[in-house]
């Protein structure tokens, strides 16, 4: 496997101003020539660490990518950057990361026709709202031909800007402010569903008193009515940031938690069929 770590300034420079340093790490399986798989073309996930907008967390980083190197993934973590640092800053980030993929498509054996992108509370907004708004002005002032996700995974996601369900913190870190008028309508990833938006896997904890689960049966159902195949898990039991609900990121597993694991099972079975 080869490991590596970019910093995405290097490539766009542009992603450097203010002080911004976002990274991308790489894990790449090699293709094993003995067994005649020197073309073969992996499918790639692009993971987006939680952390409300003011920091990325570690136990959805590497983790993440220890679970599907497995399943024959090229893993990209983004460690992107967060409060000082303020939109569009953080979806331009994932468009380079978008951008490099498809540039080095060869030499890293990607699959540009199956890429997905999974984001974790704040990091699932990122991840919903590039799904959502890769084309949008912002972005495209930057990177003029931003390309699109093929599925999002979204978990315990930060989705709605609606004061009444909203986590409110990652709003005012992502802003600097907590969004008014029709900004509530662009910063919901649910009001921004279109129908050229990918298909996603969503999961959340009926518990969570941090990002009500509400987040993520808006999203469902906005992409529901728009006829895009999505699937959901409400899980009973279980606080916000569950992550691999096992023994890598939870200390204090119990019983509840571990039936909570159960999502990661449901989503390589989701994938294999949305990336047959």
């Amino acid at each position: 496997m080869v490991y590596e770590k970019l910093e995405l300034k290097e490539f766009y420079p542009i992603l450097g101003e203010n002080g911004a340093n976002p990274t991308l790490e790489l894990y790449l399986p090699y293709n094993m020539t003995e067994m005649h798989r020197e073309n073969q073309k992996r499918p790639c996930m692009i993971v987006c660490p939680g952390g409300g907008y003011g920091f990325c967390s570690q136990r959805e980083a590497e983790p993440i990518a220890l679970n599907f190197l497995p399943e024959g993934y090229n893993v990209f973590i983004i460690t992107y950057s967060v409060a000082p640092h303020r939109f569009p800053t953080q979806l331009c980030e994932v468009a380079a990361v978008m951008e490099l993929i498809y540039a080095n498509s060869e030499k890293w054996n990607c699959d540009t026709e199956r890429i997905a992108i999974i984001g974790f509370s704040a990091g699932g907004h990122l991840a919903a709202h590039y799904s959502t708004m890769f084309d949008c002005k912002e972005v495209r002032a930057v990177f003029p031909e931003s390309k699109a996700v093929n599925a999002s995974v979204l978990c315990y996601p930060v989705i709605t800007a609606d004061p009444e369900v909203a986590h409110q913190g990652s709003f005012i870190n992502l802003l600097g402010r907590y969004p008014e008028g029709d900004e509530l309508d662009y910063f919901s990833c649910d009001r921004c569903v279109k129908e050229n938006t990918p298909p996603a896997f969503l999961w959340h904890t009926a518990q969570d008193n941090c990002v009500p689960c509400m987040n993520s049966l808006l999203y469902a159902g906005a992409l529901l009515k728009h006829n895009i195949p999505a699937e959901l898990h409400i899980y009973p039991y279980g606080y916000h940031g569950l992550s691999t609900c096992d023994r890598q990121t939870i200390d204090d597993l119990t019983e509840e938690i571990i039936y909570d694991n159960a999502w990661l099972t449901s989503l390589k079975k989701w994938l294999g069929l949305i990336f047959k």
